[in-house]
């Protein structure tokens, strides 16, 4: 028995406050309304008062009293004190201490009173009952017991077994059996029981089985037959057996439960009458066989799914079908009902949720919920428990729905009033139910509303006290779509609608939250067909444009999920992203992405998890992925980034976004606003707009130093292009998509960019360009509105007014870009005017606008003639048409007031662009540097801004700013900027070349055209006497045939660049000066002998790489193909510029081209480049042929040239003492000239002649010998020949004319040999080998001589060397 400890105190304190205390606690504990637990404390707290007097801690007379005053409590309070006298009974009957027994037996005597003799006589032992007096002899009683038992259990009464049972059970099946609609209880038939069990003395056990049969045949009567059992049953262990017994009858073969049993069950178990336990293991089958037979289901479930994609032969067939059939005739004899899975049904129907947990708890999950019954009852008890909630928060506006009525049973779950009771029941029983909800689409459709419902509180109650249940609530939902919901889907029949309404919830989870589940779902529960579609694609591309076309019939869920499956697809790290050879991106990354792009612009997808993806590899430093968000763009916007444009479509990409979108790229991609719109939502709604455009400008450079490590040099530099054009691209789209207010807000000032983002500058420029035109232009339109007037010189001004205060920040801003020594040179305002303009800005694309609206005219005309189109259509169509032509004509009309106002703002800030601190060459060298180079490698539209610009910086007649020195630099370096290029670049940089080499080739063709561009412009000054000087004299101006000498020595250099490229042998020098020399070649070889050199070396590139590096092997034979077609349009030297030095006037040389314009004889300087192009490339600060003054005057006078062949300036005093050497020193020059191999032109000689000897082929070798077979006669002919040409060199190196009749009669004699001659022009233009020491013959020296005359570089006797 429990005891109950009294406290001492009450003990102590009796009289005074411890019997009060024992009172109030007893009636305390008789309030108590637990089952039979009041009743225990009571007993408990008796016990302990009565042990007190036992013990003799309180007096007899006291208690006594107390326990009298305690029978007025309770009715059965006598039989409670009883069971305490006799547990005290046996308790004090083993004590050794007489002095206790007596107490306690005093105790017994005084409760007499109050305790009736029955009950003590039942309870207490006799040898007790006989000390008390109750009875007489114990012994006596003793043996009245047993035969008073004998005679009720084991004596046979005699009477009529047949007559008198049959009966009573007749009459207590009609008891049970009648209506009991009226005044009848269960109370009134119990009374009527007791009395035929009475009368015809029916078995109670037996009784109590009919009146089951009785509850299961009436099982609508349940109130009624369970207050009835509970009333009539007193051991619930003996219900179970009977229950048993019944069970047990129909665990035979073929034999089916009824369902009236499992019902009745149900009922005893919801009301508590029996325990689970007990009926359980009464059920069949076992345990440990329903697991077994889960298994086996399993086992042949993988089998079937197996055999559906496995090629099976006849054989097996057949032998498959005879297994078949063995297990058929197996199974013709039914195996008895799972009685667990019916009872769990039949408590499911009742309501009673906790005692089907427990059933369901001994399975194997999900086990019982794939019976569709036992499925359908679940759905039924979730329906009855969500109906309230989703009524109030579920339904949608203009649903009706079918109201359900809840269950009669009280103990069944209670519905939910919000979601906070979800989380009561509602959850569990659906993950119980698991993909099992597919069975009932309906409360499939109800739970994803709830969702729905739910979402939008949790998305509108931002309130903090709650936020941690919304959180819970949140990841509720969750485990509930990932566990129930998307599996069911995909057992759902319907599930085309179903997938609709369930995307109705997932898009209001963030992608990251969708993604987890679409990976569980794909993982643990299915298999998606898209998976299986991208493997495909992943080999075939061919696959895609049906593929993407037949994506139409997928629901929205789908199409998330396929973004899902792309993504993952591009993060398998089993896969490798470079193909075998290392040198160029595997096919299946390609072909996905060309997927991407498709898809993502035909189908509302969302983008934020690809874009969050390309992003987060930006972040790891892997640069591959960029193809994807190449292609999006591509598709999705219609910005097309590719370096091989034609001219038309270059044009058109100068003017305005309409006629970019008509003209400027190959694929008229149309219809893409709304993919745009959704293109540009996701960058803005994700934050990802600026971090992308930032982390590919900062991996462009960390392709080459961070992620190349030993990948091959072809595909970093493929890497590269892609980092990079994605950045021009993704800028693009961002600068014509995006608000002015949404740009500029995003992206920060130029200093930040740079200094704290690390952004290279020219990227840096390029994503703010599009914010400064956009302030320009919204400044502008409010000071029009400020003031009102319609004058343009007004506009103007005011346009003007409005760069100033948007531009004077980021000038003031560019300072910090560069060292303080940059601005000496170059103004901020300069650089920034530079950076910050485009093409749009500086010229009108007339022929462009007028070629696309005359494609819209013929198309006009084409639909009008066209009689298959309706009318209706062919309306239409001639509407865009028109429209789209009036919206081409004004955009024109609008870029060419744009472009006239920024070039008067030109025209104003030119004065103030380069300061005149250091010397012209120093403010060129800075302006490459920062601005030309950087810029016209950037993008192809920028290749043609910086030519353009150079000219209209010349055009506007800007102080400081040399433009003979900027081209010649431009022209005079190209083998390190080449070789430095990546294969795009390359493109960019021969489109510049190309840009430069029109203006030169312009300038240079018509004698008007020069004069009119060129002379009197400060420009083409060869002098700089002052600062803001704007003309000059004739002496201080180039005149047109010095011009083309020094374009002449232009081209010179190109060749001389382009073939010491392709003699490298390596890869990307060869491939690069090929792509430049092909945008080139409208523009140049323009001289036949440059043309026959360059086609020498690109023949040979032919026939050495056909069979090792086939790529360029292409490359020049698709060159050498062009290169032989423009052959026709070459003319010889002399047509390009006459070779004679014209007629001078008494003016020195030296002050006609300027001071030091020559620093040397012109003669001697062309023989000096002619043979720097054989030695003075060994070293490379040599490389571009440095010039070697030929005796101590000339060296004394002209500083030593620069690498790119340009000299110092000197001093005009400088420069007629240098005169004066030369004429003094003429004699001992002529003197030295006389003597063979003793000039440098004569070592150059030797050394061509060791080189050409070396690399000849046989035909060379056939030409010697012939010229080495000329008469004595012939020989002594020429030298008096070579006499005159030197006395010609050494004029014409101090100024003087030489004798036109005496070159002409040296190039006709060259020209005898012409065979010679094409040797020693390919000589001369070979790489640079050793000088040879050794001494030739001098019949060798004098056809060098004869041969030298025509030497590319002899003509070029002017060379530009200004400061």
């Amino acid at each position: 028995m429990a005891t109950l400890i009294l406290p001492g105190e009450w003990i102590k304190n009796w009289e005074k406050s411890g019997k009060h205390e024992f009172v109030q606690l007893c009636k305390e504990l008789t309030e108590k309304t637990d089952h039979g637990s009041e009743i225990r404390d009571i007993q408990a707290a008796l016990y302990e008062l009565c042990w007190q007097v036992v013990q003799g801690n309180l007096k007899l007379d006291l208690v006594a009293s107390v326990l009298g005053d305690m029978m007025e409590l309770r009715d059965d309070m006598p039989s409670i004190l009883a069971d305490v006298f006799s547990i005290l009974d046996l308790e004090t009957g083993a004590l050794e201490e007489k002095n206790k027994r007596d107490h306690y037996t005093q105790l017994v005597g005084a409760c007499l009173f109050f305790v009736p003799e029955a009950i003590l006589k039942e309870r207490l032992d006799p040898e007790t009952l006989e000390s008390l007096g109750l009875i007489k002899q114990a012994h006596q009683f003793n043996q009245k017991i047993v035969k008073i038992k004998t005679k009720l259990f084991y004596k046979q009464q005699k009477f009529n077994l047949l007559r008198e049972e049959n009966e009573g059970y007749a009459k207590l099946i009609t008891e049970l059996g009648q209506d009991l609609s009226g005044n009848i209880t269960s109370h009134v038939v119990l009374e009527s029981i007791k009395s035929l069990i009475g009368c015809f003395n029916l078995d109670p056990n037996r009784v109590l089985d009919i009146i089951l049969e009785v509850y299961e045949s009436r099982s609508d009567q349940d109130e009624f037959f369970l207050s009835l059992i509970k009333s009539y049953m007193c051991e619930p262990l003996t219900l179970c057996h009977i229950l048993g017994f019944k069970f047990k009858f129909y665990q035979e073969p073929n034999e089916e439960t009824p369902k009236s049993l499992y019902h009745i069950a149900a009922a005893l178990l919801h009301h508590n009458l029996i325990e689970l336990e007990d009926l359980y293991v009464h059920l069949m089958p076992l345990d440990a066989t329903i697991i077994e037979e889960h298994k086996r289901d399993i086992s042949e479930a993988k089998q079937i799914a197996r055999k559906l994609v496995m090629v099976v032969l006849p054989s097996e067939k057949n032998e498959d079908k005879e297994k078949e059939k063995e297990k058929e005739e197996e199974k013709n004899e039914r195996p008895p009902d799972n009685q667990k899975l019916g009872l769990l049904e039949a408590l499911l129907r009742i309501g009673d949720w906790h005692h089907a947990q427990s059933i369901m708890d001994q399975m194997p999950s999900f086990y019982a919920t794939s019976h569709k019954a036992i499925a359908l009852a679940l759905c039924q008890l979730v329906h009855l428990t969500v109906e309230p909630l989703y009524r109030r928060a579920g339904v949608p506006k203009g649903a009706r729905g079918c109201v359900m009525h809840p269950l009669r049973n009280k103990r069944a779950p209670r519905p939910a009033e919000n979601f906070e009771d979800l989380r009561r029941d509602t959850f569990s029983m659906l993950c119980y139910l698991g993909p099992h909800l597919s069975h009932d689409p309906i409360l499939f459709a109800k739970i994803v509303r709830l969702g729905k419902g739910f979402m939008k509180e949790y998305q509108s109650d931002g309130r903090p006290d709650i936020k941690d249940k919304m959180d819970t609530l949140l990841s509720c939902f969750l485990s509930i779509a990932d566990q129930v919901l998307l599996p069911s889907l995909s057992l759902m029949e319907c599930n085309a609608c179903m997938s609709e309404e369930l995307w109705g919830l997932f898009k209001l989870f963030p992608y990251q939250h969708r993604y987890r589940l679409y990976g569980q779902w794909k993982n643990e529960t299915y298999s998606s067909i898209c998976f299986i579609m991208l493997s495909q694609i992943q080999w075939y591309d061919n696959l895609i444009v049906p593929v993407v076309d037949s994506l139409k019939y997928l629901t929205s869920l789908n199409y998330d999920v396929l973004a899902y499956c792309i993504i993952e697809a591009l993060a398998n790290p089993e896969k490798e992203k470079m193909k075998h050879d290392d040198t160029t991106i595997s096919s299946w990354l390609q072909s996905l992405a060309s997927l991407c792009g498709a898809v993502f612009r035909k189908y509302p997808i969302e983008l934020a998890g690809l874009l969050q993806y390309v992003t987060n590899q930006l972040k790891a430093g892997k640069s591959f992925d960029l193809l994807i968000l190449k292609e999006v763009v591509q598709k999705m916007a219609g910005i097309e980034i590719t370096d091989e444009m034609t001219s038309e479509q270059l044009e058109a990409m100068t003017g305005g976004e309409q006629l970019k979108a008509e003209g400027g790229y190959f694929g008229q991609i149309r219809n893409t606003k709304k993919s745009s719109q959704r293109l540009k939502d996701a960058l803005l709604d994700h934050e990802l707009a600026l971090p992308l455009c930032l982390l590919m400008a900062q991996q462009r450079n960390g392709v080459v130093f961070l992620e190349g490590g030993e990948k091959h040099l072809k595909l970093v530099g493929h890497l590269y292009d892609q980092c990079h054009d994605t950045l021009v691209q993704f800028g693009g789209f961002l600068a014509s998509n995006l608000s002015t207010e949404d740009y500029i807000k995003r992206v920060p000032s130029i200093d930040i960019l740079c200094n704290q983002f690390h952004t290279p500058h020219d990227a840096a420029f390029f994503l703010s360009r599009p914010m400064y035109a956009h302030q320009i232009l919204s400044k502008y339109d409010e000071l029009k509105k400020a003031e009102k007037g319609n004058r343009q010189q007004q506009k103007v001004h005011k346009y003007v007014a409005a760069c100033e205060q948007v531009m004077t920040p980021v000038h003031e801003a560019v300072v910090s870009l560069h060292p303080a020594r940059v601005w000496d040179d170059l103004r901020p305002q300069f650089y920034a005017t530079f950076w910050s303009l485009t093409m749009y800005d500086l010229a009108v694309p007339h022929s462009a606008y007028e070629r696309e609206v005359n494609k819209l005219k013929v198309q006009i005309k084409a639909i009008e003639e066209n009689p298959e189109i309706p009318l209706n259509k062919k309306k239409k169509e001639k509407e865009r048409c028109t429209a789209l032509q009036e919206k081409l004509q004004e955009e024109e009309k609008k870029q060419l007031e744009h472009v006239q106002r920024v070039l008067h703002r030109l025209k104003l800030e030119k004065d103030n662009w380069l300061l005149a601190k250091s010397t012209k060459n120093e403010t060129i060298t800075k302006f490459l540097q920062l601005c030309l180079f950087p810029r016209c490698i950037f993008s192809s539209i920028d290749a043609v801004y910086c030519a353009r610009f150079v000219e209209l910086v010349h055009q506007q007649k800007t102080p400081n700013f040399c433009t003979l020195l900027c081209y010649d630099r431009v022209f005079s370096a190209i083998i390190y900027t080449v070789a430095s290029c990546t294969e795009n670049e390359s493109h960019r940089y021969g489109r510049f070349l190309c840009c430069m080499l029109e203006t030169v080739t312009r300038w240079h063709s018509d004698r008007a055209t020069y004069e009119k561009e060129c002379v009197n412009y400060p420009g083409f000054l060869t002098i700089f006497r002052a600062t803001g000087f704007d003309g000059g004299n004739k002496a201080d101006q180039l005149d047109y045939e010095n011009f083309r000498h020094v374009v002449h020595k232009w081209h010179y250099m190109l060749t001389k660049a382009s073939v010491h490229c392709l003699e490298t042998g390596d890869y990307t020098h060869i491939r690069n000066i090929l792509i430049v020399l092909t945008k080139i070649l409208p523009c140049y070889p323009k001289v036949l002998n440059l043309g026959q050199a360059l086609e020498c070396r690109v023949h040979k590139i032919c026939l050495e790489e056909k069979d090792k590096r086939p790529d360029l092997y292409a490359l020049a034979m698709g060159y050498s193909g062009r290169l032989k077609s423009q052959k026709v349009h070459m003319v010889p030297e002399n047509e390009f510029h006459h070779k004679e030095q014209p007629a001078r006037s008494a003016t020195p040389a030296s002050q006609q081209n300027g001071p030091g314009s020559t620093g040397k004889p012109a003669t001697s300087t062309s023989k000096t480049e002619e043979g720097t192009s054989e030695d003075g490339d060994r070293g490379k600060d040599k490389s571009q042929g440095t010039a070697k003054p030929v005796n101590k005057a000339n060296s004394a006078a002209a500083k030593v040239t620069t690498s790119n062949g340009n000299g110092a300036l000197n001093s005009t005093k400088a420069v007629k003492e240098r005169d004066d050497k030369e004429k003094s020193g003429k004699e001992k020059k002529e003197k030295k000239e006389k003597t063979p191999g003793s000039t440098p032109e004569t070592k150059a000689e030797n050394r061509r002649e060791k080189q050409r000897d070396e690399r000849a082929g046989k035909e060379e070798r056939v030409a010697r010998e012939g010229k080495e077979k000329t008469p004595k006669a012939d020989r002594e002919k020429v030298k008096p020949d070579e006499k005159s040409n030197k006395d010609d060199k050494a004029k014409a190196g101090n100024g003087e004319p030489v004798e036109p009749s005496r070159e002409r009669d040296a190039i006709k004699e060259s020209k005898s040999k012409e065979k010679g001659d094409r040797s020693a022009v390919a000589g001369s233009l070979k790489s640079p080998v050793p000088r040879s020491e050794s001494a030739e013959s001098e019949r060798d020296h004098k056809r060098r001589k004869l041969d030298s005359h025509s030497s590319p570089s002899h003509s070029s006797s002017v060379k530009v060397s200004m400061a």
